[in-house]
């Protein structure tokens, strides 16, 4: 249940990213198919964070202490920018348009992701 969850948050701070941040765009035809696009982006978001994002923590480890972090940033947007590659293979409606609109888009949707988390309870804090 968590998973699905994180999800729909992932999906709803992708689409207030595409309305916020010039150069990230939905491109469908209807609203229908721009929140299936979204939903899928999400889960495609999800996968490349779950599956890279340790590898590169670890391989990346010198770079984050020696830039106090600042190089996490760096790292998000290289990831979101992977995103918008794969869903163009993917033939999906969705764009980044180059690294700034990645740069920012990772931020603004790690913002919202984090503040729309805040709004869901802790499965593990509930009683049993």
């Amino acid at each position: 249940m968590g998973f699905l969850i994180r999800w729909v948050i992932n999906a709803v701070a992708l689409w207030i990213t595409t309305l916020v941040v010039k150069g990230i765009d939905v491109y469908g035809s209807t609203a229908v198919r721009n929140a299936l696009t979204l939903i899928i982006v999400a889960l495609i978001f999800g996968l490349v964070n779950a599956v890279l994002k340790p590898v590169i923590h670890v391989l990346g480890c010198v770079f984050y202490v020696l830039t106090l972090g600042l190089f996490a940033l760096l790292v998000n947007a290289l990831l979101f920018l992977l995103v918008g590659w794969l869903s163009n293979l993917l033939k999906l409606p969705f764009h980044v348009d180059g690294f700034w609109p990645a740069f920012w888009g990772a931020i603004v949707m790690a913002v919202v992701s984090w503040a729309l988390s805040l709004l869901v309870p802790d499965s593990a804090e509930q009683p049993a």
